[in-house]
């Protein structure tokens, strides 16, 4: 089963948490501080795989979660970092964030690899936090929690050249003529339902990969059809060949096919119209295709590439296989993402997330205050609540942040509950 877009969980392993501890040796009266500092948690890595083909693996596993880092201990030892959880995708996946729809990695090449969700850092011991005033803190952390989140994976083909066109145009039995493919072939519509890739070599020696697309119909921007399971193939290649049936034998005009199709290209992404373009007249053996294609023609600019072609009966492949292949040579590739602004929106991505996203305070039925946000969410998610010590850090680190006078300025006096994901307080002024 071909399966080229899914959905799946992930989430980067948690920081280990710092230890509390003292020098107890027989000869160090007053040992100081000896807690260790928490492992950072595992990071989430995808990595390309070229002998993949398909993201048929996560139709049966959708939620990766990494190992969290391991904790801190006694006598100042750190806690080891977590191994990365690596998961193999197929060239051509579009990473996206489910949420917001922005694209996190367009993994293409063997070997590249994107982290997807980063691990929590690891929580810091007692040592960390003592001071001249404070020679001996019973304060540490507990590990960052990992990042999560849900991500789209689509897989979009490798190809240089991809035709496109109305179902039952020949586009399948074109490929299976041109290259070793064998491509499902029979006379109803949408036979192909899935992208098949073929690599085609013409008399000079010379090659390139060509792929059959899902046939398209009016509307298929929109999802008409098989819509976007073909559109999305459509976008790595650098070359479309538009096959046009010819004959006229579906009760269509050949003209009007070839408007109707770069419309919806053009509908779903501009950038397609940008590609260079061979238009093949297919099915010229048939009685009525010599007087279409003349009609055609009348139509057309002059400088279109037109080659009138018989798929089945193999007339006029080699002409059209050069001119492929010289395209295919001189055209760049399209990237799906600006490559510049990608780069900056990922440098960008994770400090974000350092530095969170402060604090919202919003108002229950009940008339408790609620607090919620990254930042104060995640300081509260490190913060030991069995030690003293802790929770006055943690109120302090709150004062810091300007939640109390926050607090004050929404009504909240005396006794009023004050609510943090499941720990609740009374505010006191």
């Amino acid at each position: 089963m071909f399966v080229d877009h899914v959905k799946v969980y992930v989430r980067g392993g948690d920081g280990g948490d710092g230890m509390v501890a003292f020098r107890r040796e027989k000869y160090v009266p007053n040992g100081g501080p000896a807690g260790g500092d928490g492992g950072k948690g595992a990071d989430v890595v995808f990595i390309v795989e070229e002998g993949l083909r398909t993201l048929m693996d996560f139709r049966y596993k959708r939620i990766f979660k990494a190992d969290r880092g391991t904790h801190g201990m006694s006598a100042n030892k750190h806690g080891a970092k977590a191994s990365d959880l690596i998961i193999k995708v197929p060239p051509g996946t579009v990473v996206k964030d489910a949420d917001t729809g922005e694209t996190i990695a367009d993994l293409v090449e063997h070997g590249q690899t994107a982290v997807i969700a980063r691990g929590g850092r690891g929580g810091r011991g007692n040592s960390r936090f003592a001071t001249p005033q404070n020679p001996a803190p019973e304060l540490s952390e507990k590990g960052e929690p990992g990042f999560e989140r849900n991500v789209i994976l689509e897989l979009k083909v490798l190809a240089d050249a991809g035709l496109v066109g109305f179902p039952s145009v020949g586009k399948s039995t074109l490929l299976s003529v041109v290259s070793a493919a064998k491509p499902k072939i029979a006379e109803y519509h949408f036979t192909t339902i899935v992208p098949n890739l073929g690599m085609v070599e013409t008399d000079d020696h010379r090659s390139f990969v060509m792929a059959d697309l899902p046939g398209l119909i009016e509307g298929a921007h929109e999802g008409v059809g098989l819509g976007h399971q073909f559109l999305r193939h459509i976008e790595r290649t650098r070359v479309i060949i538009h096959v046009i049936d010819m004959s006229g034998m579906e009760g269509r005009d050949p003209y009007e096919d070839y408007v109707t199709i770069n419309e919806e290209l053009k509908q779903y992404n501009m950038r397609l119209t940008e590609r260079p373009q061979v238009i093949v007249a297919n099915k010229m053996d048939m009685p009525d295709s010599e007087e279409n294609l003349k009609k055609f023609r009348e139509k057309m600019p002059e400088d279109a590439q037109i080659f009138p072609i018989s798929a089945l009966s193999r007339q006029g492949l080699s002409n059209l296989l050069f001119a492929v292949t010289d395209l295919v040579e001189v055209t760049p590739e399209f990237p799906l993402i600006d490559e510049a602004a990608d780069e900056s929106e990922s440098s960008v991505l994770y400090k974000h997330e350092a530095q969170g996203d402060g604090f919202e305070i919003t108002r229950d039925p009940d008339g408790s205050f609620v607090l919620s946000g990254y930042a104060i969410e995640r300081l509260f998610k490190m913060t030991d609540f069995s030690r003293e010590d802790s929770i006055r850090r943690f109120a302090r680190q709150m004062r810091g942040m300007g939640i109390d006078d926050a607090l004050r300025e929404r009504g909240a006096e005396n006794g009023d509950t004050v609510r943090l994901m499941e720990f609740e307080f009374e505010f006191m002024d």
